[in-house]
């Protein structure tokens, strides 16, 4: 689309060639006799009248081109102005979607990285759990081991107590009876 002072320039243009074909017509040829003149200055008069009305209209259409122009030229400042607005809005929600997928992403891998880490504490509370569970059985095992161990230790030093106190019941027995058979012989 042309500027403003294009069409203006352009309207100047096409004004001038007419303004220059009043004027040359206007200028006499060559000098003639004065009734010659006079019968030429009539109608060359009314034909200045014709031509600036033809000038005078020519002139309003380049005001009307002039107004046409300005008034295109604002559509188009206010087209390009919106294109500039679309383009920016465009941009503007772009980033706006970029920034909402990388915080999408980011709390993704926070996510997962959180299972992970609960996954693995998890992992370690299980392997603690059996850990100690084992540790409490082996414990467990070695103190009814021990205690079995104590109970058959007790037992056999009671064992060997009450057989040695039998033994030495029965000696004293026999030696009871030895005494008593001897007195009694």
């Amino acid at each position: 689309m042309m500027n403003q002072r294009e069409q203006a320039s352009k309207a100047r243009e096409q004004a001038e060639p007419q303004a220059e074909k009043a004027g040359k017509q206007a200028e006499p040829q060559a000098v003639k006799p004065r009734e010659e003149v006079r019968e030429e200055a009539a109608p060359s008069l009314s034909e200045i009248l014709m031509r600036a009305e033809k000038a005078y209209a020519a002139y309003m259409e380049a005001q009307k081109e002039v107004a046409r122009a300005y008034r295109e030229s604002e559509l188009e400042a206010e087209r390009v102005y919106k294109d500039n607005e679309q383009q920016a809005k465009n941009t503007r929600d772009g980033g706006i979607r970029q920034a909402l997928r990388v915080r999408d992403a980011t709390v993704e891998k926070a996510l997962k990285a959180r299972e992970e880490v609960i996954a693995q504490a998890e992992q370690a509370y299980r392997k603690a759990m059996e850990q100690a569970e084992q540790a409490y059985k082996d414990n467990e095992q070695r103190a009814k081991n021990a205690c079995d161990e104590s109970i058959r230790q007790a037992l056999r030093t009671y064992e060997g107590a009450m057989a040695r106190g039998w033994k030495k019941h029965e000696e004293t027995v026999e030696q009871a009876w030895k005494i008593y058979a001897k007195e009694a012989e």
